[in-house]
């Protein structure tokens, strides 16, 4: 189950928790499937065959572990083996048998494995704590006995080959060292005549020749050139061409070369030099059938198979050609590597986990230098202990196991991380020896000249500003984007961009270097920036009096005409910076009296200026405008009766056109007791939980202390923190508050109404038109899309409760994720007859393709991931009798979703869409909170500004997307259109996933 977390407590995750905490003996068909829906994405188990993960969730237990305990010490004989499934541990080490000297090796993340040794009874090799809190499925060592017996073959990728047996890394696509090459022999390592096709791209390079014979036949002929004639060639020019003409998923040439790359790569079109790159030149290339004399022509039957079949190799190629076409670049020396190369081989970098905190130079300087590495065997070593640190490793693909000498594999490292920079930092011999853990290994390697060049760059290109000694604001010199004159690059072409800074230097610089005399510059992108991200380390209640001070600052030295000059353009630069500071933070200004109250001092201000200096009467017009608006709505909120809205989820507000929510507005609300009675509290939606509790106890008459609780469906329970603000919005789908005592909290069970429908609303649902309801769930998404502030999401990343303040659009427009994943499962699961079960799958696919077209990728994914649901997932007799081609449809919306390469196949496909678009929410909060626990807020006490450009970025994108209004074509109003409008918006679901599984198990029931 993939769920978009509107809080750090999800009920439908604490589900497969409680189920994992039964005796084996106890847990049911339901327990395993919730159970399996959790472990379906954990890393370690991603190529375990079905049968043996069913077996791991009879047997698994859950443990979760707070920061630094330590789960077994170096020397102790093992009981258990361990897969980590949130949190990370250290790995430490030690050479004597004293805990105090050791020293921690590596660092365990989500997805790897530990703890072989039970095997043969070995004592542990390796200490483990953990870094934070960490939840682990634990097996224990009977029963990983067993499941090693029987599924040896599927699980022998957790151990390494005994180390007497294993290669040297001699049988790789590895760049030879830099010295020892000329610019021939560097991409020519390794050539593809012994290489075996995959049967997949066999077939595809099978379909496309037949394609290409049977449309174009000229273009495979047999070709001169420099008085040399080649055998049924085709030019690389041809093929892209022919390819961009074939199907509307080849979007550029760029995208076609990396199709051609996949074939090339795997030697069925093969270069007739065999060079390894496609290119789109006047460059001859030979189909794998047409290397025989006496090729094959393409019978009836195959010309016929290759036009049925052609579309769905393109989409094949297209999902797969962006990782060749990334190989293909990172293969070239890296002096042949162009502009465009290096802006791919950047972008792919910002999404690799080892390198989040690093700065935007260092990764555009990695770039330039990463070398392409492969290894085609596990058991391959790659470097040993105790040998010279030569190069940093960075896992493309693939898994590594980390080995000392005597004490074994000690931890797995798996794609994203990384391995051998300790070695090249301190100048000390490898630590540890670095053996593959599975076949077809890539990485991308940095060398250690490069590596240390680029730090001696990097610290050779930053300038400190200190005042009494210490560090106040730290600039990095870098090539700004103004093109280079044809004398060569001068001083003008650098710009200083700030890495780190107190608030107030960083605010003085990026004002200093504001041009007045344009629309839009570098510089002031990164004022935008503060702007937008100053909520972080600089409230408004300190900006305010800064920017005051900035206005009125005067020149102290210089001519009467410069002192002057100085001045206008002084208060012009802050003018400018509180407009566009008002434009941000839009009506969220209204709610601080700070904020307003120096927006009319400045304006005063302003106004007194403008009389003795008339250049500032342009400005001053607009700033009047921002100044009465956000002034005016202010006083009005504050006289007019607050809105009152009824659970969020309930009533008719939802039929209404949406509007954002405001901390002020107000909410009435049941509020349980034990008994099942309630009572209705009318607070501001921004309550903290204490105020909450206070309204119930002078309602209730009660002196007593009481806990607030989130009782979701499940009965699972979540107690609120008294300084918890915004609770109301932060509930599951049928989730309820309720206030008890502490020795009153086991006894609480879920209402009745919470159990959701016991029918499904198929007999209006099936007369409804797929396109008239994803139209209506795109207007409704959209509206709450709409609504959420982008300051939301800094406060959701940054904690709500760190920040003080609520995010109840952005929690809202999460949980309709949810809602709408939960819809698809819930319609499914109660829809008793099998034939209508299939029209219901062919409608959801028909609803989420319609919900792409119309650039609604949140509930596009909603809907696939609740077809891909376990409850639904299992129903093998309905999918049986799915039509093919909304299989093939299913296939391809599931390829879309590919979590590997952090969702690269999304990522490519929206960056190719124009606004409006609603994005998949839930990886955007993902993406901003992986830059956030990334990386450091504060650097040596000063703002880490490059952090705050991160994820501002990840802001402007939610920006972009919203750029433009949602105005599609309507379809035809059909009769029933008001009666689609109100379904969507009022969906019924069951959230409970046991209670899903229980209704699909009836369904069909498990086969024997």
């Amino acid at each position: 189950m993939v769920a978009a977390h509107t809080s750090s407590h999800s009920s439908e995750s604490a589900e497969w928790m409680i189920c994992l905490d039964k005796r084996p003996a106890e847990r049911s068909g339901e327990d395993v499937d919730i159970i399996l829906a959790r472990l379906k994405n954990v890393k370690a188990f991603e190529r375990f065959h079905p049968s043996l993960l069913q077996r791991i969730c009879l047997c698994g237990f859950y443990e979760c572990l707070e920061k630094g305990i330590t789960l077994y010490r170096q020397g102790d004989i093992g009981t258990s083996w361990y897969a980590v499934l949130s949190g990370s541990l250290d790995v430490r080490v030690s050479e004597t048998s004293s805990y105090q000297d050791a020293v921690t090796i590596c660092t365990l993340g989500t997805g790897t494995a530990f703890g072989e040794s039970i095997l043969d009874n070995t004592p542990r090799h390796a200490t483990i704590v953990t870094r934070e809190f960490s939840e682990l499925l634990r097996i224990e060592q009977r029963e990983f006995r067993s499941l090693w017996e029987k599924y040896h073959q599927c699980m022998a990728g957790l151990l390494v080959p005994p180390y007497g047996v294993m290669e040297s890394g001699c049988s790789a696509d590895k760049m030879p060292d830099k010295e020892n090459i000329s610019n021939n022999s560097f991409v020519s390592v390794s050539k593809h005549q012994n290489k075996v096709p995959s049967e997949k791209i066999l077939r595809a390079g099978k379909i496309l020749r037949n394609a290409i014979l049977s449309w174009a036949p000229h273009m495979i002929r047999d070709r001169k050139y420099h008085l040399k004639t080649y055998r049924q060639c085709c030019v690389g020019t041809e093929l892209v061409d022919w390819q961009m003409q074939q199907s509307s998923c080849v979007h550029s040439r760029i995208q076609a070369v990396g199709m051609w790359q996949v074939l090339l790569e795997e030697g069925v079109l093969n270069h007739v030099d065999q060079e390894l790159s496609f290119q789109d030149k006047y460059l001859f290339y030979r189909f794998l059938d047409d290397e025989q004399e006496d090729a094959p022509v393409p019978t009836e039957e195959e010309r016929k198979e290759s036009q049925e079949e052609l579309q769905d190799t393109l989409l094949l190629l297209s999902q797969i050609g962006p990782d060749a076409h990334m190989r293909m670049i990172l293969r070239k020396h890296p002096a042949e590597r162009t502009a465009d190369d290096l802006e791919i081989i950047y972008e792919e970098l910002l999404h690799i986990k080892a390198l989040s905190h690093l700065s935007t130079t260092v990764k555009r300087e990695l770039a330039g230098v990463l070398i392409f590495e492969s290894h085609a065997k596990a058991g391959t070593v790659l470097f040993n202990q105790g040998e010279e640190g030569t190069s940093w490793y960075i896992i493309l693909k693939g898994s590594v196991n980390v080995v000392i000498y005597g004490k074994g594999v000690v931890c797995t490292l798996h794609e994203g991380d990384d391995f051998g920079k300790l070695a090249l930092v301190n100048d000390a011999p490898r630590a540890a020896s670095i053996v593959l853990r599975e076949d077809n290994c890539h990485f991308l390697r940095v060398d250690k000249e490069d590596f240390n060049r680029i730090l001696r760059d990097v610290e050779a290109n930053t300038v400190r500003l200190k005042e009494h000694g210490q560090d106040v604001l730290v600039l990095e010199k870098c090539l700004s984007s103004s093109r280079t004159s044809s004398h060569g690059a001068s001083s003008s072409h650098y710009k200083y961009k700030v890495m780190s800074g107190t608030p107030e230097k960083i605010l003085e610089h990026l004002l200093e270097m504001m041009r007045l005399d344009s629309q839009f510059t570098e510089s002031d992108s990164a004022l935008e920036d503060f702007v937008l991200m100053h909520c972080v380390f600089i409230p408004n209640s300190q900006l305010c009096p800064v920017l005051m001070a900035h206005y009125h600052a005067q020149a102290s030295q210089g001519s009467d005409q410069e002192k002057l000059d100085y001045t206008l353009n002084n208060k012009r630069r802050v003018i400018r910076l509180v407009m566009q500071w008002a434009a941000v933070h839009g009506d969220y200004l209204q709610e601080e009296e700070v904020a307003v109250a120096f927006l009319e001092e400045f304006l005063i201000a302003v106004s007194n200026d403008a009389k003795a200096i008339p250049a500032l009467r342009d400005q001053l017009t607009k700033l009047e405008k921002i100044v009465k608006r956000n002034t005016d709505d202010a006083r009005v909120s504050q006289k007019k009766h607050k809105i009152l809205l009824r659970q969020f989820s309930m009533g008719d507000e939802k039929l209404q056109k949406r509007q954002p929510i405001k901390s002020s507005d107000e909410i009435l609300f049941k509020v349980y007791c034990c008994d099942h009675t309630y009572t209705t509290i009318r607070a501001p939606v921004a309550a903290s939980v204490r105020e909450v509790i206070g309204a119930v106890a002078d309602k209730l008459g009660s002196a007593e202390d009481l806990l607030l609780v989130n009782l979701s469906s499940a009965g699972d329970k979540v107690v609120f923190k008294p300084n918890d603000v915004s609770v109301f919005s932060t509930l599951s789908i049928n989730g309820r508050l309720f206030a008890c005592r502490r020795d009153q909290l086991d006894s609480l069970t879920p209402l009745p109404e919470q159990e959701g429908p016991a029918t499904g609303l198929l007999a209006s649902f099936e007369l409804m038109s797929s396109k008239d309801v994803a139209f209506h769930m795109t207007s409704y998404d959209w509206e709450l899309f709409h609504c959420v502030h982008e300051l939301e999401l800094i406060y959701h990343t940054f904690g709500r409760q760190n920040m003080k303040k609520t995010t109840v659009n952005l929690d809202l427009f999460l949980r309709r994720f949810n809602e709408i994943q939960f819809w698809v499962i819930t319609e499914v699961c109660l829809c008793s007859q099998l034939s209508k079960r299939v029209q219901l799958l062919k409608k959801f696919i028909k609803i989420a393709a319609h919900c792409k077209e119309y650039r609604n990728l949140n509930a596009f994914f909603a809907v696939i991931m609740g077809l891909s649901n376990p409850a639904v997932c299992r129903l093998n007799q309905t999918w049986e009798k799915l039509p093919s081609k909304f299989k093939k449809f299913y296939v391809e919306f599931e390829n879309l979703m590919d979590p590997s390469r952090n969702h690269r196949a999304y990522r490519l496909t929206v960056a190719k869409l124009e606004a409006p678009i609603i994005p998949f929410m839930p990886l955007l909060i993902k993406d901003m909170t992986f830059t956030h626990e990334g990386n450091k807020t504060f650097v040596d006490n000063l703002v880490n500004f490059e952090k705050m450009r991160m994820i501002a970025n990840t802001v402007k994108i939610v920006r972009y997307c919203r750029s433009q209004p949602f105005s599609p074509d309507s379809p035809v109003a059909s009769k029933n259109h008001p009666e689609v409008r109100t379904y969507v918006r009022q969906l019924h679901v069951i959230d409970n996933q046991r209670t899903l599984s229980q209704l699909s198990h009836r369904l069909e029931p498990r086969r024997s």
